[in-house]
Formats: structure tokens, sequence, C-alpha cells
């Protein structure tokens, strides 16, 4: 074995380098530490940052991907393109943009202002949703609904707050389009969304907790030469009792489903051994009666020759009968099913 002094000389070479120098350990400035740790400021405007800030993000927003919710939009899409025209009157056409995970919060604070965010409630779910409106969409509809001309953009007049009859017209509109989301939802579960109430600041709008994670879907609303964004945001939490249906690759999945070994299993069950105990009778004794009992000792039962006996599997009564004997065995006949099978 090497002695502590040979395993010191050898050290001490590794840290030489070929000029018999001992090499000194680098020194980061400060631009490769902020480098490393992902908080360049060369790159702070870009959306991909890198390093440990980096991981340290895509750990936080990293959520299980939904096949069927896909699905639930894309039927949204189809359907809301139709109700549309018949609300508006209009050639409308829907598009989905994109459909990302987020947290809560970041999302509460990256809405553009001013906006209208309904909060509606999933009946079924016991949970809220929530669908913001941007101010776009708010003046198309306003437009569309009260007679604007066709070709002329809607004439926004920022700085002051929604009067009543233009949260009264986007109020029909979301109504509309949870409609259309609970039947969107129907094949997969029969949910009824209902709406809440309209809040023009985000503060108001507040359904779940800022590090919770959600589901936003971006879809675009187009009026010929109008139009504006339309955004619907669950939290995981109000998918949760769906969240199995969800998971499933297409429509009625069924995962780990064999037919043909379910029907070999209940075969051989039936053919399987099981031991009935028959009880002639039971009686309670004190513990202390118990502990005195010795060779010899008797036990007296209140058992008749006609007395009816309980057939048991475990501690699972079957069948009761009475005792007797054939062909020079004691025997049971049953004479009455205690559970059904």
């Amino acid at each position: 074995m090497a002695t502590n002094d040979d395993l010191a000389a050898e050290w001490e070479s590794m840290g030489d380098d070929d000029d018999g120098e001992v090499g000194s350990a680098r020194v980061l400035n400060q631009d490769e530490i902020d480098s490393l740790l992902g908080f360049d400021e060369a790159g702070a405007g870009e959306a991909d940052t890198s390093g440990i800030h980096a991981i340290v993000n895509s750990a936080l927003v990293s959520y299980e991907r939904l096949p069927m919710l896909e699905v639930v939009f894309d039927r949204l899409v189809r359907m809301m393109s139709t109700s549309l025209r018949n609300f508006t009157s209009d050639n409308v056409e829907v598009s989905l943009d994109n459909i990302t995970s987020i947290r809560f919060g970041d999302y509460l604070n990256s809405i553009p202002l001013p906006a209208m965010l309904s909060v509606f409630k999933a009946e079924e779910w016991d949970n809220f949703g929530l669908l913001v409106v941007d101010s776009a969409l708010i003046y198309s509809i306003v437009d569309v609904l009260l007679g604007g001309r066709r070709g002329t953009a809607a004439m926004r007049i920022e700085g002051r707050p929604y009067t009543t009859i233009e949260r009264n017209l986007v109020e029909r509109m979301v109504n509309v389009v949870l409609s259309d989301l609970s039947a969107a939802f129907d094949p997969l579960s029969p949910v009824t969304f209902r709406f809440d109430r309209l809040e023009t600041n985000p503060r108001f709008a507040t359904i779940a907790r800022p590090a919770n994670a959600a589901v936003l879907a971006r879809l675009r609303i187009d009026m010929e030469d109008r139009g504006g964004r339309l955004e619907l945001m669950l939290p995981y939490a109000t998918l949760e009792p769906v969240r199995e249906l969800l998971l499933q690759m297409f429509m009625g999945e069924k995962f780990g489903r064999d037919s043909i070994w379910e029907t070999h299993l209940a075969n051989e069950l039936w053919n399987t051994d099981v031991e009935l105990e028959a009880v002639l009778d039971e009686i309670v004794m004190p513990l202390n009666d118990v502990l005195n009992l010795k060779p010899g000792s008797r036990i007296l039962l209140n058992a008749m020759p006609s007395s009816t006996i309980d057939m048991r599997c475990g501690n699972v009564s079957l069948f009761s009968g009475k005792m007797g004997r054939k062909s020079g065995n004691i025997a049971v006949r049953i004479s009455n099913r205690l559970r059904k099978m």
C-alpha cells in the first residue's frame, strides 16, 4: 500500500505543469460569471436564456403534455368559427396560434392592458378558468355588433374605462365562446362553463396561486380587416378531474387492456380451489377462562344435531345447512345461500 508521503508526492506532481512550475487556478471575470449564470446583460432582451438561469426556469415551467387537450381546442376553433359568424353576421375566421404551459403569476403580469378578463367556472369540476379579450378584439366586436362600416378599422379611444354597452357586448361574446368550449369538452367529459364576472384589473381576476401551472391557448379572430386576440387560460388544478382522460393519445384509449388475458384469468378463477369450513357453533368466553383451560377441560356448545351449520370461506359466511352422514362420511346438506355470488 502507498504511504502518505507517496500520495502527497503524486498529488504535488499532478499540480505541476510541463515546465515544472505549479499551475495556478484561473479566476473568472464578472462577464464570464454572468454568462455562466445566465444573467448576461447583452442578451437581456432575448427570450432564450442560458446557463443556470435557464435550467431553473425550464424546471419551473416543464409540465406534462396533454394530447387530448389539443383535440379539444381544435374542436373549439371549428365550432367558434361557425358560432361567431352567426353572432356577428360577418365573415369570421378563428385560428389557434399556440398552446403553452405557463405559471399563472407570469401570465397575469404579461397581459397587455387595457383588456377584459372574464372569469368563468367549470361547474362539474368546481374550479375556475380565465378568458382574456384584448382591446383590439373588444373594439372590433363593438364596431361589428353596432353596425360599423366594413373596410374601416375600429376607432380606439385609449385612457378611458370601458362603457356598460361595451362590457355587455363583450359578455355576450364570452357566453358564446364558453358555450362552444362546453360542447368541445362533451365527447371527453360533460362540463358546463358558466360566466362568473368580468374584470379589467388583472389583480381582481386571480383564480390561482402565482406559482401554479396553467395551460394557455392563444386564439386569433379575424373579421376581414378587423379582429384581435382571445386567450383561454385553464389552471392545471381545474383540469385535474379529467387529467387521466386528457393524457390519452386518442379518444377512448385504454392503456394496458388485454381482453384475451382477461378472459383467460376469469376462466381460471372459476377453477380455483378454495377451502370451506363447517362451523358447528361459537361461544364467547372471558379471557381469564381461556387462560385457565388445561387438558381435560370441557367446552360446552349449544349446538344440537338439528342445529344449522355455517359454511365459511375465510371470514365470509357463504351457506347454511344441516349436518348428517353419507357413505360413512360426515356431510352437510346446504339449505340456504347466505351471500349472493
